[in-house]
């Protein structure tokens, strides 16, 4: 009989954990609840994998699309922002310094405007890692494409696709 109450109280205890378990999966006691919170890891795990590969992510801007196309430019600054206003915590200034440091870049003399967007790259790519905007991968993708190209008209396709980001941001 002893037996029988303890294994009561027990089962009484029990109910706030068994009750979540249509949302939380096993999460609740006994080894079963652990095995399930090491399944949960391990998802978290596979989404830290997929994350490094990017697999789920938007697809890469196409620089000649954006080259020729005004609505796809329009149509990726439109995604980006969804995607920073998801995924980032950055801040409109940061956003509108980085389009300043563009706008520089675009305005300097010929002769040295692929040297200013290679830096500019450098400026963006310390800008994510430091702030974790990781929705401006797709940003430094096009500017190493752009800078590779060097073609002023890229340049100003950039300009333009990080300028409808700032006022879509806003």
């Amino acid at each position: 009989m002893p037996e029988e109450q303890q294994q009561k109280s027990r089962e009484g205890a029990r109910p706030t954990r068994e009750g979540r378990g249509a949302q939380g999966g096993d999460r609740g006691g006994g080894g079963g609840g652990d095995r399930g919170d090491r399944g949960d890891r391990g998802d978290r795990g596979d989404r830290r994998g997929g994350d490094r590969g990017r697999p789920e992510g938007p697809p890469e801007i196409e620089l000649e699309k954006l080259l020729s196309d005004s609505l796809y430019l329009d149509n990726q600054a439109h995604a980006i922002v969804i995607r920073m206003r998801d995924m980032d915590s950055g801040t409109k200034s940061q956003l509108r310094r980085l389009y300043s440091a563009v706008r520089r870049a675009v305005r300097a003399p010929e002769n040295e405007r692929q040297h200013e967007f290679v830096m500019l790259r450098a400026r963006l790519a310390y800008t994510i890692a430091r702030h974790g905007l990781r929705s401006l991968d797709q940003i430094e993708k096009l500017l190493l494409q752009v800078t590779r190209k060097n073609d002023e008209r890229g340049y100003d396709r950039f300009k333009d696709l990080f300028e409808a980001i700032v006022a879509y941001n806003e």
